[in-house]
């Protein structure tokens, strides 16, 4: 394919996040599943991980595959496994074929979120990389709360929510056709190359331990609200399943804005403090959760968390990185294996819920992910301690 686009070559990679953002849709269609196929609670919680265990399996052998072939040879690829990802339920809608669809998704978000934020660098450079990279997430955030719109879109338009996959794989294919059409400068070789071995090492150093756990617990929590927001509004308000993904909405409508002011006051304070505020406010605004019934309420509170936690990613994977920056590498190909917490967190959700009753099960397991994350932040501070003493 002929590249046409050059001078704006970075508007087509910048667009190729929307499509990393249809990862989480995964919360909002637990629910039309759970429903359309009468699943229990326990199995239901189950559907996440067909998504989000592939970064715990793959991350790494993806960012080895890269250096072989090239970061936007790696995009398409993603393209290519998640456009035949969405095109499954459509002419197949059973359970098995969704939870096929939705392995396809995960293998190539996998894929895209190993290799695109690399790509960006390849038409970005300096000052505005920065601000690329944030718009990049921007991007993906604005992606993650239309997911439940474009839901109910395709309800009212053609009567069933299963053609937002439909709608998804037009997406992605556009996408691909975008970039196949872009000019985009090839990246130099490195002269080391990331091994297997040489990123999970890394879990010797206590240090990169503790946030690449964080980062686990973070993408459970993120994973869990999501899936439990539309689920409580069904339980507590008795909305049917389409009203109730309002609640998946809100929540990335306020991480979307949490990580827009976030960007402009990690930049005027400290990352550990700003961290420990913010997330000690998101246990405040989960202790509400357990005890509010109004719609209003169960909305601010999943609301509140979603604009609390937005940052918290960001904040430890760049942790991570001033910890060992001669391992930069290494670590953003290790790091990006703790979003399996998406694939580990839901399953426990769905086993504590059918344990207690009802959805404070739910509660519970995200209660506990928080509090490490609150224990995380404290504990950075004594390693930033400990290293400006070295």
């Amino acid at each position: 394919m002929r590249p046409l686009i050059r001078k704006y070559n970075f508007v087509p990679v910048l667009a190729t996040f929307f499509v990393m953002g249809f990862c989480d849709v995964v919360g909002i269609a637990t629910s039309y599943l759970k429903v359309d196929f009468a699943l229990s609670e326990s199995l239901s919680g189950f559907i996440p991980s067909m998504v989000f265990i592939w970064f715990l399996f793959l991350s790494v052998p993806a960012a080895i595959g890269m250096n072989r072939i090239g970061r936007k040879a790696m995009v398409q690829v993603s393209n290519v496994i998640t456009f035949v990802g969405m095109l499954i339920p459509f002419f197949s809608y059973t359970f098995v074929s969704c939870m096929v669809a939705f392995v396809l998704l995960g293998i190539g978000n996998t894929l895209l979120q190993v290799s695109l934020n690399p790509l960006l660098t390849n038409v970005v450079k300096g000052e505005r990389l920065t601000s690329c990279l944030t718009g990049g997430q921007v991007v993906k955030a604005v992606s993650s709360f239309c997911g439940p719109f474009i839901a109910l879109a395709a309800t009212a338009a053609f009567g069933n929510w299963k053609y937002l996959f439909t709608i998804y794989a037009a997406i992605t294919m556009l996408s691909f056709l975008l970039l196949g059409l872009t000019e985009i400068p090839k990246e130099s070789a490195e002269g080391k190359k990331t091994s297997i071995a040489q990123a999970f090492g890394l879990l010797k150093d206590r240090t990169v331990l503790l946030f690449f756990l964080g980062i686990f617990f973070v993408v459970g929590v993120d994973v869990g609200t999501n899936t439990v927001s539309a689920k409580l509004l069904m339980e507590r308000c008795g909305m049917a399943v389409d009203k109730a993904s309002l609640g998946a909405s809100v929540y990335f409508i306020c991480r979307t804005a949490g990580a827009f002011l976030g960007t402009f006051l990690l930049a005027r304070m400290d990352d550990i403090k700003y961290l420990k505020i913010n997330l000690l406010l998101a246990l405040v605004a989960m202790a509400v959760l357990f005890f509010v019934k109004p719609a209003w309420a169960i909305l601010a509170g999943v609301g509140g968390i979603g604009f609390l936690c937005s940052s918290v990613f960001s904040v430890l994977f760049s942790q991570a990185l001033k910890a060992r920056p001669e391992k930069a590498n290494e670590i953003s190909g290790f790091m990006i294996t703790g979003v399996c917490g998406g694939a580990v967190i839901p399953p426990l959700m769905g086993l504590a819920t059918q344990w207690v009753g009802n959805q404070r099960g739910s509660l519970i397991v995200i209660t506990l992910c928080l509090l490490y994350l609150v224990w995380c932040a404290f504990a950075a501070t004594r390693t930033q301690r400990d290293a400006s003493m070295v």
